[in-house]
This record gives C-alpha cells, sequence and structure tokens, in this order.
C-alpha cells in the first residue's frame, strides 16, 4: 500500500501532542500522513505540563521544539516537601536528566499541530475513527475503511483501534487523580523551579510555565471528597497547605478532579498497525512522564519504520527496544502515587526517611529518571535543518 505520490502512507487515530508528535515525525522523514480527530476542532485539554529530556529530543524530532518551549520555564530542580516542610529531595533533576520545561499543554499542542502540517500531513476534524484491522485498515464510523502502509492508533485511553486489534490487557482506575489549573504568576513567585508538597494523602505541585502562568494541580485519593471537591470550595486545601494559600487562593472555582487510568496493552502492534500514547500505555502523570513517554514513542517509531526494511521487522525492534522503558516507567509511576496517597498518617515520617533515602540513591534514581535518560537508538534522528 502506498499512497497517491507513491510514498508509504499512514493513518493515524487522534490529533493528540501524540498522534500529532507521530504524524510530524513521519512526514518529516517523507511519509504521506493523515490524521483523524473524533472532535471538530483541535483543542488540548489540560494545562500546563512539565517537558523533560526525553520529551525535549522527541520535540525536536518532530520540528515542534523552538515554537513549543517559547516564553516557557526552564527547569533547573524538582522539589519535594514533606509534611512538616522538610525538603526531602531537590536533585533529581541535575542527575543526568537534561534539558526540561515547564509548558502549557496547549501551546506543545499546537506546536506539533503546526509542524505535522508544514511537513505535509493532512489533519481532518470531525472524522470519528471506530476501529482498525491487522491489515491496514482504519475504519471510520461512516463504515469507509482507509488502507494504509500503517495504522496508527493514538485514541487515548478507551482507544476503539486498541481495543479492536484485540490489544487490551487491563485498563483500570487508580485509587487517586486530581485537578490541574493554572493561575496568574506574581513576581515572587518561583522560578526555574518545580515544587511538590506532601501532606498525609494530598500533594500540590506548582510548576512555572510563561512569565504569566503557573501551572498548580491538587492530587488526593478517590475517597477523600472534600479534596475531590474542587469545583465549589478550596478551603480544606488551604487548611492542610497554609503555607501554600497565596497560591490556592489564586484558583479559580470550577476545576475538574479526574483519576488516574492505567492501561496495559497485550502487544503495541497487530499486523500493520500500531497503538501509541494512553491507547498503549495509560500512565498516572505522577512523575510527569505521561506524555514525555508517548511523544518518544512516537518518534521512536518513526526512526524504526527508516531503518529496516519491512513495516513487520520496524514494529518488532521498536516495541521490544521501547517498551520496556515504558513499563517501568508506568510502574514507578505508580508506586509514586501510591506512597503519596495511601500511606498511613501515623508513619508519615518513616514516609519521609524513605523518600529521603531514595532521592540519594544513584541506582534508584536512574530507574526512576530511566525514560528521561533514554535515548532511542532504532535510527538516525533528525536534524533541526532536516525536511
Amino acid at each position: 500500500m502506498s499512497g497517491r505520490d507513491g510514498r508509504r502512507h499512514a493513518e493515524i487515530a487522534g490529533a493528540g501532542m501524540v498522534g500529532l508528535t507521530a504524524a510530524a515525525s513521519l512526514a518529516r522523514r517523507g511519509w504521506s500522513v493523515r490524521v483523524h480527530e473524533k472532535d471538530d476542532q483541535l483543542r488540548e485539554l489540560g494545562a500546563g505540563m512539565s517537558v523533560w529530556s526525553n520529551g525535549v529530543r522527541a520535540l525536536k524530532e518532530a520540528g515542534a521544539y523552538d515554537e513549543a518551549v517559547e516564553l516557557s520555564d526552564d527547569l533547573d530542580s524538582w522539589q519535594l516537601r514533606d509534611h512538616r516542610n522538610r525538603v526531602l529531595q531537590d536533585e533529581w533533576m541535575s542527575r543526568g536528566v537534561g534539558e526540561s520545561h515547564g509548558i502549557l499543554r496547549p501551546r506543545v499542542h499546537s506546536a506539533l499541530a503546526n509542524a505535522a502540517v508544514r511537513y505535509g500531513a493532512e489533519i481532518l476534524t470531525g472524522s470519528r475513527v471506530t476501529g482498525a484491522s491487522p491489515e491496514g485498515e482504519l475504519i471510520l464510523s461512516t463504515g469507509e475503511r482507509l488502507g494504509a502502509d500503517l495504522v496508527i492508533g493514538a485514541d487515548g485511553i478507551h482507544s476503539p483501534v486498541r481495543e479492536a486489534l484485540g490489544l487490551t490487557k487491563k485498563k483500570r482506575q487508580l485509587p487517586d487523580g486530581g485537578g490541574r489549573h493554572l493561575i496568574p504568576r506574581l513576581p515572587s513567585d518561583p522560578q526555574n523551579i518545580m515544587i511538590e508538597r506532601w501532606v498525609g494523602g494530598r500533594r500540590v505541585g506548582i510548576l512555572p510555565c510563561t512569565p504569566d502562568q503557573v501551572y498548580i494541580y491538587l492530587c488526593c485519593p478517590s475517597n477523600d471528597t472534600k479534596g475531590k471537591d474542587q469545583t465549589s470550595s478550596l478551603d480544606t486545601w488551604i487548611e492542610m497547605f497554609p503555607e501554600l494559600r497565596h497560591f490556592i487562593e489564586r484558583i479559580p472555582l470550577g476545576g475538574e478532579w479526574r483519576p488516574f487510568t492505567d492501561v496495559v496493552s497485550t502487544s503495541w502492534y497487530n499486523g500493520n498497525a500500531v497503538i501509541v500514547g494512553d491507547a498503549a500505555s495509560a500512565m498516572s502523570p505522577n512523575l510527569g512522564q505521561a506524555a514525555c513517554v508517548g511523544m518518544s514513542n512516537a518518534t521512536a517509531l518513526a526512526q524504526a519504520l527508516d531503518a529496516f526494511p519491512t513495516v513487520t521487522e520496524a514494529l518488532a525492534a521498536w516495541e521490544s527496544s521501547e517498551r520496556p522503558v515504558t513499563d517501568a516507567t508506568q510502574k514507578y509511576s505508580r508506586f509514586y502515587g501510591w506512597i503519596g496517597t495511601n500511606w498511613p498518617r501515623p508513619l508519615l515520617d518513616v514516609r519521609s526517611a524513605l523518600i529521603w533515602s531514595l532521592a540519594r540513591s544513584t541506582r534508584m534514581q536512574s530507574r526512576i529518571n530511566v525514560a528521561s535518560r533514554h535515548v532511542p537508538t532504532l535510527g538516525t534522528p533528525l536534524s533541526p535543518s532536516s525536511r
């Protein structure tokens, strides 16, 4: 199967950050690409995000880096504080992790969409995908079946592509979640540092994203009824985090708490159809890696397809190379959430001692930061000046 002009052709379900990363990366490498977005317009839900070094590499590979990081905050440190406001760690970002940024999610999404179109990808809105076949067909809600050399399901946690291909092993809602908010930035707010504070089963994170905005997230267990209500009142958050009052009071009411979800797949591909991002490996955002891992996997896929003579060989090599990193990151993100959410209150000082010791373990930090440190080696990365 080839595009009308003889190039290899890809049909992609989902125009989120991962789908657009795949689109831009393949289009830069000469593929004919068409992306299907079910909504009537492109949009990215969410507020801010931390883009660690693997995400930075993916943005460069997709040709979206310059636009995405403009006006962002460079991150030099990720500081974790406990219930006594003691600093448990502030070295994770300085141990070989590399360039990182605090960025608005819509800005990253827009930069990737612009890059995909610039390199020749076609993006169709209001185009709902209902499934795919191993033979390389994307199936639309209209019943139309679109043939391609490769079908990519980047269609999220509830992926119709994954379900149609029979690749779902486990999809489960985790016992914690969070609300994500943007607040006005003041001159006195921290710069170039991400701060997370833990008290009991609640966590507050503060991440500067632009000269005018700060991203703040409020995470808690799913059984914390008052903590989950971020629509009508944030009084219990102010009571529990009085030293962060000046941040929490800036949060506009009306925010929504959402549960975190894990997705585990039997495989990342079936025939000439693959899944990537949340469709393949949704994870809690506790390490800030869900989007970064998905974007990195999308660029690694493009590299593999360039480096191997057949799609079958490329997909096998791609999953073998990238899945162990993704699985490990998902596991540690889940572990991080369990410690932060379910630890017994009488033993919070023990938790602090554990986190303090883990932060000073080079071996453990290498494991936790495996995704940030990982550089795909399946093919030659494109330079920023490449088409």
